[in-house]
């Protein structure tokens, strides 16, 4: 008979609190979705502008007043802020154990050296759910993501996963100190797999700019132009999306080359995928 964890030993290792594990939290009213997805686009636009710019731009933009509490209230549960010092989907946990980082002044020149993740909100029709990937940094390749309707760190550990099942594990695993990332059960998998881990300290915000413009550029072609209807239907818009992006999209940085073509050393004369 397997051996049964305590409450208490799940969450840690879960990266949740406690009493969030007996929380059942009421959902969004359909107007704070609203203002959701307003303020996620606005900080898609002005990721520097915290609460009180933002409600400006509510104001200027869109003939919305809103309090600065309600607005701080709903961008924690987007989880964004300015990007001084950084934007977080992510909370750290300081009772987990955090990791130096390892990235300074290293020459990035091959796919799985370096991995990198990062967590952002997805509006539905009907509510949000929260989107990972993983990406490799020298290709920019998505290697794998998830879906989830809450932040706990399960759906990052099923993500990191998968990338590792598909590809291998890297030599450096680089995050931000969220709780997600710092979770036992996820600092174990890395470790299981003798990877090195990397945690951004302060001031290191720049270190996302590749999934952000990842996000950036889902929410604007993808996200934005559809209300899903249920995750399924999110699930396979998106995937759809990430595929494209792995197999067509050119980047300027990669010599014009697709992720795909950087990530498996295919010739970049090569026609790109139908």
């Amino acid at each position: 008979m397997p051996h049964k964890l305590s409450k208490t030993r799940r969450c840690q290792l879960l990266g949740i609190s406690r009493s969030s594990a007996y929380h059942k939290a009421l959902p969004p009213s359909e107007e704070d979705l609203k203002l959701m997805r307003l303020l996620d686009e606005l900080h898609l636009q002005y990721p520097y502008k915290g609460s009180r710019r933002l409600i400006d731009n509510l104001w200027d933009e869109h003939g919305l007043h809103v309090n600065r509490k309600r607005a701080q209230r709903l961008m924690r549960l987007l989880g964004i802020q300015a990007l001084h010092p950084k934007t977080r989907t992510t909370k750290r946990n300081k009772a987990h154990k955090t990791y130096p980082y390892l990235l300074k002044g290293l020459s990035i020149e091959r796919p799985n050296q370096v991995w990198c993740t990062d967590i952002t909100y997805i509006p539905m029709r009907k509510g949000f759910m929260y989107l990972v990937a993983v990406m490799d940094w020298y290709s920019r390749k998505v290697l794998s993501w998830r879906l989830s309707n809450s932040l706990d760190a399960d759906f990052c550990v099923e993500a990191l996963q998968e990338a590792i099942d598909h590809y291998g594990a890297p030599e450096i695993f680089n995050s931000d100190q969220g709780c997600q990332f710092t979770s036992e059960i996820f600092t174990s998998t890395l470790l299981n797999h003798n990877v090195k881990i990397s945690m951004d300290g302060k001031g290191r915000w720049m270190d996302n700019v590749f999934i952000e413009r990842l996000w950036r550029s889902l929410k604007y072609e993808e996200v934005y132009l559809h209300a899903y209807k249920n995750v399924k239907e999110a699930k396979t818009k998106i995937d759809d999306w990430l595929k494209k992006y792995n197999e067509k999209r050119r980047h300027q940085a990669l010599d014009r080359m697709t992720p795909d073509q950087v990530y498996y050393g295919l010739p970049s004369n090569l026609p790109l995928v139908a």
